[in-house]
Parts: structure tokens; C-alpha cells; sequence
């Protein structure tokens, strides 16, 4: 099965979510600094939805760029990791309503979470798919950050209930600091093709 489908139709589902991210955003009541700053919360979670699926489709299209061959698991899995992605518009304009509330911070790091794991069962089915592929293998086996980010998603969720609702945004935000440099691995495998 061609990858050129597949990565089209990722491209243009993770463009209309970001549309619907934007589109979520509405302008202050009013033409004062003063009420821009009163909306200041919900741009702030703007830009961190916005970077989040940059970074997503920033991974999403390095991998892909080493694959050879996919499966029909393979279209299942990216569709689960895209319908987690299409959560991610009500999640944020959620939080940006209720920042210091635990339940839409917790909704929030679960959408997150749940891209995260569905990026994950992508990774693996790629390398089953792409079998004979050595240097997929070689990328994604040791794939360490895609496990550091799962663990430090569940940490997230937890210190957010026990202890304060914004470490779910502060965890996540640490998690999209860490994947902001693409993984140098699978860059230097792309270059040896």
C-alpha cells in the first residue's frame, strides 16, 4: 500500500483541526488592552494546542518519511492518533474557559495522553508493517522519549489531581519542550536514505 494517501489525508485532518483551534478563539468583548488581557489565558492555551500539533505532524511526517510499506493496521492506527488529535479543539477552548479547574485540566492531559499512546501503537505498527525496514527498526526501537513522555503524561494527570490542576498544562508543556527538536535518530537515518 502507497504512504502517499495516508500522509495527505493526515496533513489535511491535522490543518482542520488547527482551523477549528483558531476558529475556538474568540476576540475580546472589547477594543481595550485591558480586555485582550482578560483573554490572555486562552491565547496562551492557543499557542500551546498550536505547538503541540506542529509537533505532531512535525514527527508524524519525519517518520513517514522512512517508511516503506504500510498496512491496513497501519491506516487504523493512524486514524485512532488522528481522531485523538480531533480532540484536541474542545479540550483546549475547555481548559482556556476554566484554567484553574481540575476537571478540564485532567480532560486536557488525557486528550494528551491519548495522542501520545495512539502515536505510540503508530510507531508499532509501522515497524510490523515495514518489517524488513532496518533503519525504521533502528529509529523507533529505542524510541525512549515516546516512553519518558507516557510516563510523564500519567505524572502529569496525577499531580494534577493531588496537588494543583495547572501541573497537567505545566507537565505537558515540559513534555512539548522535550519533543520540540525532532528525534535526531530518525533525522540522521532520513539523510542516510
Amino acid at each position: 500500500m502507497s504512504k502517499t494517501r495516508i500522509e495527505a489525508f493526515t496533513d489535511a485532518v491535522i490543518a482542520i483541526i488547527m482551523t477549528i483551534l483558531v476558529l475556538e478563539l474568540l476576540p475580546p468583548d472589547s477594543d481595550t488592552w485591558a480586555a485582550l488581557y482578560q483573554i490572555g489565558h486562552k491565547i496562551f492555551i492557543y499557542i500551546i494546542s498550536f505547538i503541540m500539533l506542529a509537533i505532531y505532524w512535525n514527527n508524524h511526517h519525519h517518520m513517514f518519511q522512512m517508511v516503506h510499506r504500510i498496512s491496513g493496521r497501519v491506516l487504523w492506527a493512524n486514524n485512532f492518533f488522528i481522531f485523538s488529535l480531533t480532540l484536541m479543539p474542545f479540550a483546549t477552548a475547555w481548559v482556556g474557559d476554566y484554567l484553574d479547574s481540575l476537571v478540564p485540566e485532567l480532560v486536557y492531559g488525557l486528550v494528551v495522553l491519548l495522542a501520545d499512546f495512539a502515536y505510540f501503537i503508530l510507531m508499532r505498527e509501522l515497524m510490523k508493517a515495514d518489517e524488513k525496514n532496518k533503519k525504521l527498526r533502528d529509529a523507533l526501537n529505542r524510541y525512549y522519549k515516546m516512553y519518558i513522555s507516557l510516563g510523564l503524561n500519567v505524572i502529569g494527570l496525577v499531580l494534577g489531581w493531588l496537588i494543583h490542576p495547572y501541573l497537567v498544562l505545566i507537565v505537558n508543556i515540559g513534555i512539548l519542550i522535550m519533543w520540540f527538536i525532532p528525534e535526531k535518530r530518525i533525522e540522521q537515518q532520513y539523510k542516510e536514505q
